[in-house]
């Protein structure tokens, strides 16, 4: 009976702890004053590591309010000559004025403070060198953000110095995206969903910029996807900070997302994501200057301007902050004279069209130039930061090989005294020659060994290649049987049948082309295999968007070959019965993933018109429902089906 009450309270405070965690994570949106909690702090250190941590501090005052209160702070603390105080509220200060979008202010009152930096510590000076890097990028001063860049390097805030921001900014998108995934994309860990959401935005974006608007897409949308793994997975406890900057991120994403439909003239496609892009960073990113969020309205703008609806337009054109940027301040002022041309007012039209031929003409004659300067600088320091790079690595290995050659000697000095000890010792002398020999006939014996295993993986790839002509041979079978058949329903069971066929033929055709022949990479084989089933069913699931979340899984043949019967089925049954009117709205999710070492989790969703009211009765004679049941069993699990939710969602888990 104690033993039991234990348990009882041990479930008690598990559900307490992890409802606490949910409710903690659900209420960081909270109306939390944090002006008047910086105006309750005592004393400076802590108002600047208040500042500092708190990611949406706007939400309630401005960033001219904060301005304001630090200015007071500040003089306060001249007027004591509390040289730390000053230091603190001068960078709160440079960094307000950067939420503002005033990089200038911002940029001299950093450097005011980096010539006293020698004597502060590692996380002040991080912070200092960090709001100079992206003021120096806002402002186009490249090599001075090179130098910074190298000082953090030497500080050891960061390992390397990057460069391909800046490609980006002067242009050279392609270049800055191969530069970014060479140095970015192998220290990203497979379950770093919030880092993958990033490296994939990232991607997309230099994408977009170079103008590959279809696959800037392909990488936004798995970007999407990863963001929403990372918010939705509660299992993970998370900061505000966290919470916050990924509800950015979400947000920077979709508004990604609808410019690529923009660009494709998808403007209706567009509108609802910018909206909702616009929504989310206004209400976590409150008060800080967002050129997402400026070029999100002049998007929706043109959208609006496209479809017709020049009320919408206007009131996306006029409301919000000025833009900073060059190209977006063109934009705005060619939107405003596509506007007036639109509704015959063109004498307004004149003045925004001289005003973009006014800056063109102002920056043209020396644009080039200064550009070429420019390239020409960042690549001359790319060259010097990779010189001495190497500089650096031919130093470590000529030490390394310093090192070696101390060692051989020494080894060399014990190989010589150990001859002249063993010259006392004949049997031992013997015994060593034996074991050479020894180690000799194991030598062969190994090289024999693996002949042999060369010799069986090949003869293994031989079976697995003449299993799969076999089963194709038998799925010709099937069709040539389905041209002699009349009956509908033969037909169709004909080609149920074949589909299955060719997925366990697509198994071991998958095999005799790997290296490994004990998995199966999931990914290649489900693309394979919806193409399989597209192919059967050639009237229909063309223009249904299938989403597969499968990369890095791998699965023995044992398990690969119940999973692609079952996807058969599935894939199938959205082909044949989810989308009876128009697929040109259907979706298809594909999730599989290893959640341990031994376990892993399926989901298959799609958004179609759902069950029947009666799934139940048919699942005892329903073959298809009756097959994956069994498959299921097969891989030490149960089928669940979700007939709640829009469409239709079958998922297990599986050892």
């Amino acid at each position: 009976m104690i033993k039991l009450l234990c348990k009882i309270f041990s479930l008690f405070l598990i559900c307490l702890f992890g409802t606490s965690s949910l409710v903690a994570q659900a209420d960081f949106q909270t109306d939390q004053n944090y002006f008047q909690e910086f105006q309750g702090t005592k004393s400076a250190e802590e108002r600047f590591e208040f500042f500092f941590n708190t990611p949406n501090r706007y939400n309630q005052n401005s960033g001219f309010d904060w301005l304001d209160e630090v200015n007071v702070y500040l003089d306060n603390s001249e007027k004591l000559s509390d040289s730390l105080a000053i230091n603190f509220y001068k960078l709160v200060q440079s960094q307000i004025f950067h939420d503002i979008g005033d990089y200038d202010k911002s940029l001299a009152i950093a450097r005011e403070l980096y010539a006293e930096m020698e004597t502060w510590d590692l996380g002040t000076k991080t912070i200092l060198l960090d709001l100079m890097d992206k003021n120096y990028s806002q402002l186009g001063f490249y090599k001075d953000q090179i130098d910074i860049r190298k000082e953090k390097r030497e500080l050891g805030i960061t390992e390397n110095v990057v460069f391909y921001d800046i490609y980006s900014d002067l242009g050279l998108h392609r270049r800055a995206m191969d530069d970014y995934i060479f140095s970015e994309q192998k220290n990203i860990g497979d379950k770093d969903y919030y880092g993958l959401a990033i490296f994939n935005n990232n991607v997309g974006n230099y994408l977009r910029l170079d103008k590959s608007y279809p696959t800037a897409l392909t990488r936004f949308n798995k970007a999407a996807g990863f963001i929403k793994i990372y918010l939705s997975d509660v299992t993970q406890v998370k900061s505000d900070k966290e919470l916050t900057e990924s509800q950015i991120l979400k947000g920077i994403i979709e508004g990604n997302v609808g410019k690529c439909y923009v660009h494709l003239k998808q403007y209706e496609e567009a509108i609802p994501l910018l909206e909702s892009a616009i929504k989310t960073i206004e209400e976590f990113n409150k008060g800080k200057f967002s050129s997402d969020l400026i070029e999100n309205r002049l998007a929706i703008a043109e959208c609006y301007l496209q479809l017709g609806d020049y009320r919408k337009t206007t009131d996306y054109l006029t409301v919000g902050e000025r833009p900073k940027k060059l190209e977006n301040i063109l934009k705005k002022n060619r939107l405003f004279a596509s506007y007036y041309d639109r509704t015959g007012d063109y004498r307004n039209e004149t003045i925004y069209l001289k005003r973009n031929i006014g800056i063109q003409d102002s920056i043209q004659s020396n644009k080039t130039e200064l550009q070429d300067q420019q390239v020409g600088t960042v690549i001359a320091e790319d060259k010097a930061y990779t010189k001495t790079r190497i500089e650096e690595q031919k130093t470590e290995l000529e030490n390394q090989r310093t090192a070696m050659v101390n060692k051989e000697n020494q080894i060399q000095m014990v190989f010589i005294s150990l001859i002249f000890t063993l010259l006392g010792f004949a049997g031992l002398v013997y015994a060593y020659l034996k074991s050479i020999k020894n180690q000799r006939l194991i030598a062969e014996q190994k090289h024999i060994i693996e002949n042999s295993l060369i010799e069986k993986d090949s003869l293994l790839k031989e079976i697995h290649h003449r299993v799969k002509n076999n089963l194709q041979m038998v799925s010709s079978l099937l069709s040539l049987q389905t041209k002699n058949t009349r009956s509908k329903a033969a037909i169709e069971a004909l080609e149920e049948g074949k589909s299955r066929v060719k997925a366990m033929a697509l198994i071991h055709q998958k095999l005799y082309q790997n290296e490994d022949l004990s998995v199966i990479e999931m990914q290649g084989y489900i693309e394979s295999l919806i193409n399989s089933v597209q192919s059967v069913y050639k009237k229909g699931g063309h223009n249904i968007n299938i989403t597969i979340d499968a990369e890095g899984v791998e699965l023995d043949i044992d398990r690969a070959i119940p999973f692609g019967l079952i996807l058969n089925e599935l894939v199938s049954n959205s082909f044949k019965y989810a989308f009876p009117k128009n697929d040109d709205d259907g979706k298809i999710y594909i999730h599989l993933r290893k959640i341990a070492e031994q376990e892993g989790y399926f989901e298959y969703t799609d958004n179609g018109v759902g069950l029947p009211e009666d799934t139940d009765d048919r699942a005892n004679s329903s073959m298809g429902i009756r097959l994956m049941n069994r498959l299921v069993n097969q891989l030490q699990s149960s089928l669940n089906i979700d007939k709640t939710a829009e469409g239709v969602r079958f998922w297990f888990n599986f050892k």
